[in-house]
């Protein structure tokens, strides 16, 4: 739209312009012929030229001058157009400032037109020319179009790129008011946009040199009026051996098309050309945007895109200073840092896994240099496989106080301020986490510990001079993990009764995927009256084999990653509960009466990885050995063992209680083995797609070896039936507080003999691999998984002889493999 707007002015002027200018050639012509015969001339008022109609030409005589401008009153009773050039000539040496105080121009601006209107600007309007490169006639003609205005907004001041401004105004209206615009005019000196020598055969590029000026100011071609289209302006700052070169931008406003700056922008190069590194590209609007150089020269390249008028952006207004005093930047060189380009000292400390070293103060190792500010950032890694957080550790320290009290401060000069959680933001510097200052023991700063993998610093030195600092910053594994940690650093944690009765913990980096190649262990301390109770809430444990069937538990089947528990006894001994993986978490863990505690572990190997486990400890004083109900049984035949309250269903623990804890023990003769069968099983759960983490039945029933873990609902047609493998076996029912309930189990335990192939000795009846007493046939329990058939006549005689016959055979029928 704005070319187009650009081409219907030019051909409307063309005509009419190469008049004007070439009577504006002669009437500058004599002037510089004034110029030339009298040194004692100066600028006399500038006034309009008589020329016809309405134009008007503005000449500077070659000296400071400023004035007026307003719009011609014209009677136009036939509505034809008009057409009026203000021309605005600068001396030799000078430029044009033009801006507009009051413009009233009836007509939508282009922003303002609707869709389907006719197009804005199209009865009264004014085009700007301000980047004439000559005053040859038809130059208007070839010159970059500023920009269509009208409306009530004015446009933004004008600076000629060279020595003229041409603002054309266009009305078909009837009557046209002298106040309908008015504005100023200033003939500037154009040495200030000179910053240095210029770079001959280009239009803005200069070399600014230590030697000819060390402080100055930088503008972009026509600054503070809307800079030019199609620009490329280079700026070559050379200073001297040792120094450097600060650029402070007081004013800066680009257009903004994006972060990435893809239109016009500012780019400032550390080194002499565009091949050395860049400190940063920038566009918009900036504030506080300082830049220091790492050596004597520094490179600014200004680029504006060759489009059409679009844009009402200032460009930027900076100061520059080459200095021998900024801080020397070897003593971030000399040692395991890097300089942050474009920062006067700023610097980042990469950790190169579990590194350390040391950070300084500017100048060490002499007293630090007054009125300086450095920052620190220091980085851990933080990745899929990694996570870190930051020691440090002060070895020196001497930065003096001050006498004149601040408040809200207890450091009245210099300071050093750390913060925690590695804060970048420039508004996040108030809220930091330790302002260090002072110079006796006392005054010595503790260790502070990152709460992640960031931690920066930053050091701003005052009017008094100190000795400053040194510290060690030393890169440790964060696990995320509550609790006491090794002192070694690695992932061990205990968690003692005496320091806290209740907690959580978790895998390395929860909720995030713990880490592979990992060996975790957590340690949970009771006094010798107390024991602990362990409830998982989340449990995922890579498991890419797992194939768990019917609770059992070990290295056949989680051979990935995995989590195991132990009782922990006083001499040290450990009992193993059991190996998990999957989803299925494990059962409250609950240590027995006398144990020193439990130890969990969790261990992966060095592939995939998942979210781990999250859990919760209690400790509470010790219950007896059969806990809140359970018993001992030995000295019969068989018995029956059931779940609390069963056949109702079992109940939560007591409010406030972490769990409820049933053991039962039963003993056979020596010699004899148990076989135990559960008629009934129904307790929240399951084995394979959650595990049992609100209830669970652990039985003991081989030695050695961990128990077995039941929960879930056992179908009416399922066989679950367990011989043990000496004279013992032992149950423990534990209800975690997060339990809502269930239905129970009830089981039938009988004291058998091994079998001895494919019959039983003495008339006993066969169940799998055992031999149940002959009585058992007419007890009224189920004893065996397969049923027995009780025959009504078990008093004894031959029909209880026929009936042992018949059971035998019937056993030994069920019990042939399918």
């Amino acid at each position: 739209m704005a070319a187009a707007y650009s081409l219907n002015s030019v051909g409307s002027l063309s005509l009419s312009l190469l008049c004007l200018f070439a009577t504006t050639l002669q009437v500058t012509s004599a002037v510089a012929g004034e110029a030339e015969l009298s040194s004692q001339s100066t600028l006399a008022d500038a006034s309009p030229t008589k020329l016809p109609k309405c134009d008007r030409t503005f000449v500077s005589r070659g000296g400071a001058s400023n004035g007026t401008f307003h719009a011609p009153e014209l009677l136009n009773s036939n509505n034809q157009s008009r057409q009026c050039l203000y021309t605005f000539l600068a001396a030799p040496g000078q430029r044009v400032l033009v801006e507009f105080r009051k413009f009233e121009l009836r007509g939508k601006p282009p922003d303002g037109a609707a869709v389907g209107e006719l197009p804005a600007c199209m009865h009264e309007y004014m085009d700007i020319y301000s980047e004439m490169a000559s005053l040859e006639t038809g130059e208007l003609v070839n010159s970059a179009f500023g920009g269509r205005y009208c409306g009530p907004i004015p446009p933004r001041q004008r600076v000629s790129l060279h020595r003229a401004v041409a603002l054309s105004f266009y009305t078909d209206k009837m009557y046209t008011p002298p106040n309908l615009f008015t504005g100023t005019y200033r003939f500037i000196n154009a040495s200030e946009f000179e910053v240095g020598t210029p770079v001959p055969n280009t239009l803005c590029s200069f070399i600014i040199e230590a030697s000819k000026r060390k402080t100055g100011l930088l503008l972009s071609p026509t600054y503070p009026g809307i800079y030019p289209k199609d620009v490329t302006c280079n700026y070559l700052f050379s200073g001297q051996p040792g120094q450097r070169i600060r650029l402070e931008f007081r004013d800066f406003d680009l257009f903004f098309g994006g972060p990435h700056c893809p239109f016009d922008w500012v780019r400032v190069y550390d080194g002499p050309d565009n091949s050395s590194a860049a400190i940063g590209t920038y566009c918009g609007q900036q504030r506080n945007l300082v830049l220091y150089s790492s050596d004597e020269r520094l490179l600014v390249t200004f680029y504006t895109l060759p489009r059409a008028a679009s844009t009402q952006n200032r460009g930027f207004k900076g100061i520059f200073e080459f200095s021998e005093s900024f801080v020397k930047l070897d003593f971030i060189s000399k040692h395991d840092a890097e300089h942050i380009r474009g920062s006067e000292c700023d610097q980042k400390i990469l950790s190169k896994k579990e590194s350390t070293g040391f950070v300084y103060h500017p100048n060490y190792p002499f007293p630090y240099i007054q009125k300086v500010v450095c920052r620190y950032f220091i980085y851990g890694m933080q990745d899929s496989q990694n996570l870190e957080r930051v020691r440090l550790e002060f070895q020196n320290f001497s930065i003096p106080k001050g006498e004149n009290p601040k408040p809200d401060s207890t450091c009245n000069d210099g300071y050093l301020k750390v913060y925690l959680r590695g804060q970048e933001a420039t508004d996040s510097y108030d809220k930091h986490d330790a302002e260090l200052c002072g110079e006796r023991a006392a005054d010595f700063p503790p260790a502070l510990v990152s709460d992640g993998p960031r931690l920066v610093m930053v050091f701003s030195s005052g009017e008094l001079q100190g000795r400053g600092f040194k510290a060690k910053y030393t890169f440790e594994t964060e696990y995320r993990v509550p609790g006491t940690a090794a002192p070694g650093g690695e992932c061990a944690f205990t968690y003692r009764s005496e320091s806290k009765k209740r907690g959580e913990f978790n895998s390395p980096r929860y909720p995030s995927n713990y880490p592979s190649h990992t060996n975790c262990t957590y340690m949970l301390d009771a006094t010798p009256n107390e024991q602990v109770t362990v409830v998982f809430d989340h449990f995922k444990v890579r498991a890419d084999a797992w194939n768990a069937t019917a609770g059992l538990y070990g290295g056949a089947t989680c051979s990935e990653d995995w989590v195991e528990a132990w009782w922990v006894g006083r001499e040290g001994s450990r009992v193993p509960l059991g190996r998990w993986c999957g989803a299925a978490a494990p059962g409250p863990l609950h240590s027995p009466r006398g144990a020193l505690g439990l130890m969990i572990a969790l261990r992966t190997d060095a592939e995939h990885v998942a979210s781990g486990f999250k859990a919760r400890y209690v400790f509470e004083p010790a219950k007896s050995i059969f806990g809140d109900c359970g018993g001992n049984m030995s000295g019969a035949e068989w018995g029956v063992v059931t779940s609390p309250r069963y056949p109702l269903p079992y109940e939560p623990p007591a409010r406030a209680a972490a769990s409820r804890v049933c053991n039962w023990f039963v003993t056979a003769r020596p010699g004899k083995r148990l076989l135990l069968n559960f008629q009934f099983f129904a307790v929240e759960g399951h084995l394979i797609d959650r595990g049992c983490p609100a209830a669970v039945l652990r039985l003991w029933y081989e030695s050695p070896g961990p128990p077995l873990e039941l929960c879930g609902e056992k179908a009416p047609a399922d066989r679950w039936q367990y011989l043990s493998s000496s004279n013992s076996i032992r149950l423990s029912f534990i209800i975690a507080d997060k339990s809502v309930g269930g239905s129970g189990w009830r089981a039938v335990w009988t004291e058998v003999s091994a079998a001895e192939g494919a019959a039983c000795p003495g008339g006993a009846l066969p169940c799998g691999a055992a031999c149940l007493p002959r009585a058992a046939l007419c007890s009224g329990l189920q004893h065996c998984a397969h049923p027995l058939q009780h025959h009504q006549h078990c008093a004894g005689g031959a029909d209880w002889r026929r009936a042992c016959v018949l059971a035998t055979v019937l056993a030994l029928v069920l019990a042939v493999p399918r």
